[in-house]
């Protein structure tokens, strides 16, 4: 149990860190272009928060092959088309693929959620 509560206290630090610097950044970004603090606030965490939900399905989606090794032979001037040689991912590859996909999701939506939160140009209730 203490475990669980462990992990629940740094995901709540990890999302009122990312909430502080999404804001932080907003309101830099909205001072430089001349937009309203709610509006440079409201857009700076849904872009945020899509971001990293878009980033979660990437890193969920990575295949079970990592690269074993790479070499630039027979690939001349196109150094991507040289040969590779390919792996299994492992067990713990895996799972901390599937476990940091997790996060961003949880992370994203958040975002996504404080960002609909402080919109004034939509109601929630």
């Amino acid at each position: 149990m203490s475990t669980l509560l462990a992990a629940l206290r740094r995901l709540v630090l990890v999302v009122l860190g990312a909430s502080a610097l999404t804001a932080f950044a907003s309101v830099l970004v909205g001072l430089l272009i001349g937009a309203s603090l709610d509006r440079a606030l409201t857009l700076g965490f849904y872009l945020v928060g899509c971001f990293l939900l878009v980033t979660a399905f990437f890193v969920g989606n990575r295949g079970p092959a990592r690269v074993k090794s790479e070499t630039a032979e027979g690939g001349g001037m196109f150094p991507y088309f040289g040969t590779r040689h390919m792996r299994w991912a492992t067990l713990n590859e895996q799972e901390d693929a599937l476990n940091s996909s997790g996060v961003f999701v949880i992370l994203g939506f958040a975002l996504v959620i404080i960002g609909a939160l402080i919109d004034s140009h939509h109601s929630l209730f």
